[in-house]
C-alpha cells in the first residue's frame, strides 16, 4: 500500500472453530485472525482494534460460558456474531446476541452485507471512543469538568485566588461541587503536594467538633485515652477545607476565629498553644449574611473568612455541561456499569439538557450511576435516568380539541390510503356515511381526489 492510501481499519476475527475463513473484504479492513480467546485478549490490548467478529456454530456451544465472560470483559468493543441459522432458537445464543453484540450475521457469510454491518459498527465504536477521549482529556487538564461560560469564569477566579494565602469562601447550592473547587484552589496554589484536609462541619456532632478540629489531650474528656492532633494540625503546610461552615456551632466559631487571627491552635484539655501554617478554604450553601443578622454566625468570623469569595453556579445555569458531565461520570464509574451499556441515547441526552437539576451535580451523579447498573438496553434511555417527564416540556402544548382533530384527520388519511382513494370503502372502514366523510374531509382540508393527497 502506498503512503497516500487510506489506512485500513483493524478487525479482530476470533475463529474458535477454525472453520470460518474470513471473507475477501475490501482494502478498508486489516483482518487479524486468532484461533482462541487468549490470543484475542493479547490483540485487544491495542485500543485501535475497536470491533471484532466471532462465529457461533453447533460445535462451539460448550464454549459459550467462556465466550460470554470474554465479551463481558471487552464490552467496550463492538462485536458481530456469525451464527448458524438453527442456533438462533437456542436461548443461550439469543442471550449472547442480545446482551453483547452490536449485530449478528447468519451463515453462510454474505460479504457485501457483512461489510455494511462492519462499517456501521466501526462508526459507532469510533464515536464512543472519541467521547471517552474527550472526557479523559478534560480530566487531565482540569478537575472541574465543564465548558460553559460560568465554569470558564470559575477557572479564571480559581487561578487568581490560588496564588495568595488569604482565606477563601466558596458559596453555592448543595451539590454544585464546592469541595472539588476547593481542591482545585489547593492544587493550583504553592501548597500543592502538601496536605489537603477536609471536614464537614455539619456531619460531626457539636460535642466532638472542637476535638476534631484542634485535637485533644489524653483524659480531656470521657473516651480520650490518648493525645491526638486535630485536622488543623494534620493540614500543617497545606490547606484545611471547612465544608458547610454555616453549620458550625457558635462556641466553636470563637476558637476558629482565634486560629485564623493567630495561626495557633489549642488542644482540648491543653493549656498551651501550637503554631501552625494552614490556609483555610471554607464552603457553605447557607446565606452567611442572613445568618449573621439572625445571630447564628459570628460577624467577625464571617469577615475573616470572606476575604476571597466566589460562588459555584448551579447546574441549570451551566448550559451544555450536564451532557458533558454525564459522559464524564459514565467513564468515571465504568466498572460499575452493566457491560452491555454503551452510552446514552439521544433522547436521554435531551432529557439531561431539559431537566432543572434541583440537586445539581450530585443529583446527576446519582441518576447516571443508577442508570448504568439498571439499564437493560445498549443505550441509556430517559426512563433509566428517571427523567421521562423532562421531555414533556419540549413538546408543543396542544388542547384536547386539537389532539382529537389531529387524530381524526390521521384516521381519515389512513383509511383513504388503505382503500386506495375509494371514498365508499373508506367510509365503511370508518363506520360513517359517505356524506359524513365528505364533510369531515372538507373540515380537515383533505382532498378526496386521486390517492387522498393532503393539501400542504
Amino acid at each position: 500500500m502506498d503512503s497516500g492510501a487510506i489506512k485500513a481499519h483493524r478487525l479482530l476475527w476470533v475463529d474458535l472453530s477454525e472453520h470460518t475463513e474470513p471473507p475477501d473484504l475490501t482494502n478498508s479492513w486489516e483482518i487479524l485472525v486468532v484461533p482462541c480467546l487468549a490470543e484475542a485478549e493479547a490483540i485487544l490490548r491495542d485500543p485501535s482494534v475497536m470491533i471484532g467478529v466471532f462465529p457461533l456454530r453447533q460445535d462451539l456451544l460448550n464454549q459459550l460460558p467462556a465466550l460470554e465472560r470474554f465479551l463481558q470483559q471487552h464490552g467496550t468493543r463492538e462485536w458481530i456474531a456469525l451464527v448458524e441459522p438453527d442456533l438462533l432458537w437456542d436461548p443461550r445464543v439469543r442471550e449472547i446476541l442480545r446482551h453483547w453484540c452490536y449485530d449478528f450475521h447468519s451463515l453462510p457469510v454474505d460479504t457485501y452485507r457483512l461489510e455494511v454491518v462492519l462499517g456501521h459498527a466501526f462508526g459507532m465504536a469510533e464515536l464512543l471512543m472519541h467521547s471517552d477521549v474527550h472526557c479523559n482529556s478534560l480530566d487531565q487538564k482540569d478537575p472541574l469538568t465543564g465548558e460553559s461560560p460560568p465554569m470558564d469564569q470559575i477557572r479564571r477566579t480559581i487561578s487568581k485566588v490560588a496564588r495568595v494565602a488569604a482565606p477563601v469562601l466558596i458559596t453555592g447550592e448543595s451539590g454544585t461541587g464546592k469541595e472539588l473547587a476547593a481542591r482545585a484552589v489547593h492544587e493550583a496554589s504553592p501548597r500543592a503536594g502538601r496536605p489537603f484536609e477536609a471536614i464537614n462541619c455539619a456531619a460531626v456532632p457539636a460535642s466532638l467538633i472542637q476535638s476534631e478540629l484542634f485535637g485533644h489531650e489524653r483524659g480531656a474528656f470521657t473516651g480520650a485515652h490518648r493525645t491526638r492532633g486535630g485536622r488543623v494540625q494534620s493540614a500543617h503546610g497545606g490547606t484545611l477545607f471547612l465544608d458547610e461552615i454555616g453549620d458550625l456551632p457558635l462556641e466553636v466559631q470563637a476558637s476558629l476565629l482565634r486560629f485564623l487571627q493567630n495561626q495557633t491552635v489549642q488542644k482540648v484539655g491543653s493549656d498551651h498553644e501550637e503554631k501552625v501554617d494552614v490556609r483555610v478554604v471554607a464552603a457553605t450553601h447557607v446565606n452567611l449574611t442572613e445568618a449573621v443578622k439572625e445571630g447564628r454566625f459570628r460577624e467577625d468570623l464571617f469577615y475573616r473568612l470572606d476575604v476571597l469569595h466566589f460562588e459555584m453556579p448551579p447546574l441549570r445555569e451551566r448550559d451544555g455541561d450536564g451532557v458533558l458531565l454525564a459522559h464524564h461520570f459514565f467513564q468515571a464509574f465504568a466498572r460499575d456499569r452493566n457491560a452491555r451499556v454503551k452510552g446514552f441515547s439521544a433522547s436521554a441526552l435531551e432529557a439531561i439538557r431539559q431537566h432543572h437539576w434541583p440537586g445539581n451535580v450530585r443529583e446527576l451523579i446519582n441518576r447516571v450511576r443508577r442508570a448504568m447498573v439498571l439499564c437493560e438496553n445498549r443505550f441509556i434511555q430517559p426512563e433509566d435516568l428517571g427523567l421521562e417527564d423532562a421531555l414533556e416540556n419540549t413538546l408543543p402544548q396542544a388542547s384536547l380539541e386539537e389532539v382529537r382533530a389531529e387524530a381524526e384527520r390521521a384516521a381519515i388519511v389512513r383509511a383513504l390510503r388503505a382503500c386506495e382513494g375509494n371514498v365508499s370503502a373508506a367510509a365503511r372502514r370508518l363506520n360513517v356515511s359517505r356524506i359524513t366523510l365528505y364533510r369531515l374531509a372538507r373540515r380537515h382540508e383533505i382532498s378526496l381526489q386521486g390517492q387522498a393527497a393532503i393539501k400542504s
